[in-house]
């Protein structure tokens, strides 16, 4: 098994670190809009003007199989679906509010058909849920919500209980972790501190774990399923570190101890997470796959979003990236699935990103910028099997002597570098990022 150790968690999450690759879907009323998830406090939207995307969602076209489809050609081993988001509309028919699907025209438990949709293919669920909520009535006003430049905002606070809403989050998760069967993640999201940059949120607090009761929340979730995975979002250290909208470039470690961590880089299509008609800042190919890689390279996982429409369906833009993970995928996944960040001793070549597999058996290089007819890495004399290219298992021929100019002659010498040069063909194969495939002795 690989040498790397991570810190200890309550959650199983040997299943996790296997995977590696994941599909997140931003999903809620917000897609009506279609201008940012955070709309409503974007633009300080009152709760009546808000309500118009309430009255008139009806998601004809979702049909959580197609989207389970295509995750799955993607690659990805796992899902997480926002149940309820920022806005505090839920996907799923709770019983301790009337705002939720099931009481919109659609008239469905979305979160009941894409948990059948997602399992039958084989994807393991996992459920977002907001410790934000802006529709409750005791979730008091701060910073981030639509209420926020309101001159009474405090004096309402003074009429609001977050005991009373901590106590609804309970409920709900409780509904959510007992209704829809095994459940395999539980993404929180999100806790956050004070803002003193304006003078108008100086007046208001942050929130963090004395709000949520994260306490109690984390308690009751693993009295409910004790393996599931949960994030630190709850302002509790738990099973995982999940950096947002950025690619680490280290193994996430722990702030006071140092250790490995297990992480997840959660990334978008786009420069939102809910579905943005106009947002134009769509990732090239080089930059999903590269992702992904990169990602894995660092012994984490990466989590890639997805924000369907309105009518319930993925657009063009959404299934173009998706098909871009299963183009690669299709031949590559070898080198994702199973493996982690390679041993120090393996050197990767510049243009190169390496991953290796868990039990050490196989090491993998990916090459980013396709080099002229050869490539050396060190740490690896002595230490070759068998050398292929993955996306076809086409034999890759190497060098493991080291060769040095004497008096004009090329003579072999004892390689004290441990460099091996494999060969390549001139002409780059038809496939982004070709990989080879190293069996190790």
């Amino acid at each position: 098994m690989s040498s790397y150790k991570t810190r200890k968690t309550p959650g199983n999450t040997e299943w996790f670190r296997h995977d590696r690759f994941g599909m997140f879907i931003h999903w809620g009323l917000y897609a009506m809009p279609a201008r940012h998830e955070w709309i409503k406090s974007k633009e300080m939207m009152t709760d009546e003007h808000y309500q118009r995307y309430f009255d008139h969602f009806d998601p004809d076209m979702y049909d959580p199989k197609e989207w389970a489809r295509q995750a799955k050609a993607a690659g990805m081993k796992y899902v997480v679906l926002t149940t309820k988001h920022h806005e505090g509309f839920c996907l799923f028919d709770s019983k301790y509010t009337d705002f939720k699907s099931t009481n919109t025209p659609c008239g469905k438990d979305l979160v009941r058909e894409y948990v059948d949709a997602f399992r039958a293919e084989g994807l393991k669920i996992g459920f977002y849920y907001s410790l934000i909520d802006w529709h409750h009535e005791d979730f008091t006003i701060d910073s981030r919500h639509p209420k926020k430049m309101l001159p009474d905002a405090l004096e309402q606070n003074k009429t609001k209980d977050m005991r009373k809403y901590a106590e609804y989050m309970r409920n709900q998760v409780t509904e959510l972790l007992t209704n829809y069967g095994k459940i395999h993640i539980l993404w929180f999201d999100f806790s956050y501190k004070p803002e003193y940059g304006c003078p108008e949120f100086a007046r208001f607090a942050g929130k963090g774990k004395e709000d949520w009761e994260s306490e109690k929340l984390i308690e009751t979730a693993r009295k409910l399923q004790p393996d599931i995975i949960i994030d630190n979002r709850a302002d509790i250290e738990q099973d995982l570190w999940t950096p947002e909208q950025y690619q680490p470039t280290e193994w996430v470690r722990h702030a006071e101890t140092g250790e490995l961590v297990t992480w997840e880089a959660c990334q978008t299509f786009s420069g939102s997470w809910g579905y943005y008609r106009d947002e134009m800042t769509w990732k090239s190919p080089e930059q999903l796959v590269g992702m992904l890689i990169k990602t894995v390279s660092l012994g984490g996982n990466l989590l890639m979003n997805v924000g369907p429409t309105a009518r319930g369906y993925f657009d063009h833009r959404a299934e173009a990236a998706l098909k871009v993970y299963a183009d690669w995928m299709k031949y590559n996944s070898r080198s994702i699935y199973g493996c982690t960040m390679a041993e120090p001793s393996f050197k990767a070549p510049q243009g190169c990103l390496l991953t290796q597999s868990e039990d050490e058996k196989r090491l993998y290089v990916h090459i980013m910028d396709y080099p002229f007819k050869a490539l050396e890495i060190e740490g690896l004399a002595g230490k070759i099997e068998y050398v292929q290219f993955l996306h076809d298992a086409s034999e890759l021929l190497y060098d493991e002597k080291q060769k040095v100019m004497t008096d004009g002659l090329t003579v072999e010498k004892v390689n004290e570098s441990g460099k091996v040069t494999i060969f390549l063909p001139v002409v780059k194969p038809n496939i982004l990022f070709p990989t080879i495939e190293i069996f190790l002795k």
